[in-house]
């Protein structure tokens, strides 16, 4: 379909036609009559519309990212309540885990047979214990000592040469 033009000269005679209104756009709309609304009888007669069985909501935050923080920017959580002193002090009181640290050491044969030795006697008291468990004790009953009886102790394990031990 082809459209036609109106000239210029009517468009302007159909302008002036119409009257000026010189209130602007408001009062053009209030002049317009508006339509009645419908009667209680009217919206009963009227068919209620089926409700639309309502999509999946998909998750917007999984798809897209920067959607994602801009919405979380938008939804300002609720501050949590302040946390009274005596919270703060329990927190502080509880004991923090120790740092550990990994280390290698050469042992005689028979030494490390002993600690296998040491292994099955405390399980067959009822608390069986690690390699780690009975060297870290072994540390402590060193600790607990005498001066004389820490140097007796040390005295009575013969020194060996550091490193890795040779191939055989």
């Amino acid at each position: 379909m082809a459209t036609t033009r109106k000239p210029k000269a009517a468009v302007q005679a159909a302008s002036a036609a119409q009257p000026a209104v010189s209130t602007g756009a408001k009062a053009v709309a209030k002049a317009q009559p508006k339509p009645a609304a419908p009667s209680v009888a009217e919206r009963a007669a009227k068919p209620a519309r089926a409700a639309k069985p309502a999509a999946p909501v998909k998750p917007a935050a999984a798809d897209k990212p920067a959607v994602a923080a801009k919405a979380a920017k938008a939804v300002k959580a609720p501050k949590a309540p302040k946390v009274e002193k005596a919270e703060k002090a329990e927190k502080a009181e509880r004991p923090r885990k120790p740092k550990l640290v990994r280390d290698s050491f050469t042992i005689p044969k028979a030494e490390y047979e002993v600690l296998d030795a040491l292994k099955q006697r405390a399980a067959r008291a009822g608390s069986p214990a690690k390699k780690s468990e009975l060297l870290r004790a072994g540390i402590k009953a060193l600790a607990a000592m005498s001066e004389a009886a820490l140097l007796a102790a040390l005295k009575a394990v013969p020194s060996i040469k550091t490193g890795r031990p040779a191939k055989a």
